[in-house]
């Protein structure tokens, strides 16, 4: 481990490189058909560009060794484990990535007619039927575009059904835990909700009697997502159902921790309404920066009004595939007079939707299941490897087994010797490991949230834990030495608060050169 040193070229901006005239592509003459077309067309003269556009001008050489150069200064999920608690970052299957690409798929476009893009229709309609069996769930919409996405799609579907009832005007709130993702209770106030914290008690559950003593006739919904950031199912959730239900509110699903119950348990059996899925988490796509995301919502067949035949899936907003049984055709259905709306352009980010695809595809029910029962198994392997590590700690759920992730607390170590979560991620990045989530649920002091997916072995489990609790050996015997990691990656250790500071976030390549010029402080 001690060996590790990541590149360090310092490798310059691609509009620092290059030359005037250099070219590395060149554009095709349009066709005589094309050219037709287009030249007739006349663009407003506002519209027009008054200079050629500001890009680099590189060989294709110099763009391969200058993307190979920043590539040897990164870590992805490619390199090794990235345990980021609830982030998921799953291995990526190649063999979804090839389908995803195929120029058949991507070279579509959204406004062609239904009966040139039956195989592709047809693909989103199997998806959909497939994840609402999955969540135990009636309906699937594959609009949104990513997690919070579906979040907001799914409140804003709980604030529809109380619109359609006439009760909005005291349905005025969404209860959502103290271990919720931070996304909860922005998604709920974006909805137009006041937000209602619930503690954790100290066996990991929701604190049921705070649970009951906010939850009445205000209450329009409850956002929980089971397993818990904290890594434990929530026990009372058919209790909490009941409660919910008895005051005529919506129970919503955040589907960010599916990955530790596929197979063995789902939302719609618990008792939830809504749920949403993260495509780009559970079922494989490419996750940050290899995204985009997809987050499709799965709903419940509720009876929002008998009499005119209007239930909950109604209300969602976004587009949906249909099967016409008459025509044998698959079409594209809009959002109807009871929908939310739009949440954006079109259908969906398709991309991602065929990694999940294909990813289900893969791994048929049966693979589903294993993947649970593996990020289950490696997650309680390496809370056992961690148990009773000095300057550690694993609050909450004392004696309980994980489901997807667990997390441990640095604070005995920090309160002892000064070093904290962060000094500890820097100690794994200094000898090639990803750190994991730190500071999250904000919960846990000194937290550092942990999730190995199904694909990691043994053997970088018990490296990552060896690592760790080297990391406890250096502080207790020197604590200022870990203030200076990492030494090893591309980049040192910088000034945090100096970093976050808009006056030295640099967005683009055109503010950064307007700062050089001084046109902007």
């Amino acid at each position: 481990m001690s060996g590790f040193r990541q590149a360090s070229n310092r490798e310059p901006l691609i509009f620092e490189l290059g030359g005037k005239g250099r070219i590395g592509f060149l554009v095709p003459e349009p066709e005589d058909a094309v050219r037709k077309h287009v030249d007739g067309v006349n663009i407003p003269s506002e519209m027009k560009r008054t200079r050629d556009p500001e890009l680099p001008e590189l060989s294709e050489v110099e763009v391969v060794r200058h993307f190979t150069n920043l590539s040897q200064a990164a870590y992805g999920v490619d390199n090794g484990p990235v345990p980021l608690g609830s982030c998921t970052m799953k291995y990526n299957p190649r063999i979804a990535w090839e389908i995803a690409g195929d120029p058949r798929i991507v070279n579509l476009h959204p406004l062609q007619d239904e009966r040139t893009v039956q195989g592709l229709l047809e693909i989103l309609y199997e998806l959909q039927k497939w994840l609402a069996n999955i969540t135990g769930m009636d309906t699937c919409i594959l609009h949104p575009a990513a997690g919070a996405h579906g979040e907001l799609a799914g409140v804003l579907t709980i604030r529809r059904y109380h619109e359609v009832k006439n009760q909005l005007d005291k349905k005025t709130d969404i209860i959502i835990p103290d271990s919720a993702h931070g996304t909860n209770p922005a998604s709920a106030a974006m909805a137009g909700f006041r937000v209602i914290e619930v503690p954790s008690a100290e066996d990991g559950n929701i604190d049921m009697e705070a649970l009951k003593s906010v939850v009445g006739e205000s209450t329009a919904g409850l956002m929980i997502t089971n397993p818990s950031t904290l890594g434990l199912f929530e026990e009372h959730i058919l209790e909490i159902a009941e409660l919910l239900h008895k005051h005529d509110a919506i129970l919503y699903y955040d589907g960010a921790n599916l990955n530790g119950i596929m197979g063995y348990a789902r939302p719609g059996d618990m008792g939830f309404d809504i749920a949403h899925l993260n495509i780009h988490k559970t079922f494989g796509a490419p996750h940050g920066g290899g995204g985009p995301g997809a987050g499709p919502i799965c709903i419940k067949d509720r009876v929002v009004d008998s009499g005119k035949n209007i239930m909950l899936s109604d209300l969602a907003p976004g587009y949906r595939v249909v099967y016409d049984e008459s025509t044998g055709l698959y079409r594209v259905k809009g959002p109807g007079e009871h929908s939310a709306g739009l949440l954006k352009a079109f259908f969906g980010n398709i991309t991602p939707l065929i990694w999940g695809y294909v990813y289900i595809l893969s791994m048929g029910p049966q693979g589903l299941r294993r993947v649970a029962e593996h990020a289950v198994l490696i997650t309680n392997y390496f809370m056992k490897l961690m148990e009773n590590v000095k300057g550690y700690s694993i609050p909450y759920g004392r004696g309980r087994f994980r489901k997807h992730e667990v997390v441990l607390s640095a604070q005995p170590m920090a309160d002892e010797v000064g070093v904290t979560a962060e000094d500890v991620a820097k100690g794994l990045l200094d000898a090639g490991f990803y750190a994991p989530t730190i500071y999250f649920p904000l919960i846990v002091k000194e937290a550092l949230m942990t999730e190995f997916t199904e694909t990691e072995t043994p053997e970088n489990v018990e490296k990552y834990a060896e690592r760790l609790k080297e990391i406890s050996k250096i502080a207790y015997s020197n604590p200022s030495e870990p203030k200076t990691w990492p030494r090893n990656t591309s980049v040192g250790r910088v000034d945090v608060l100096k970093a976050n500071h808009p006056k030295h976030v640099t967005p683009t390549w055109r503010v950064h050169v307007r700062r050089m010029r001084g046109e902007i402080q």
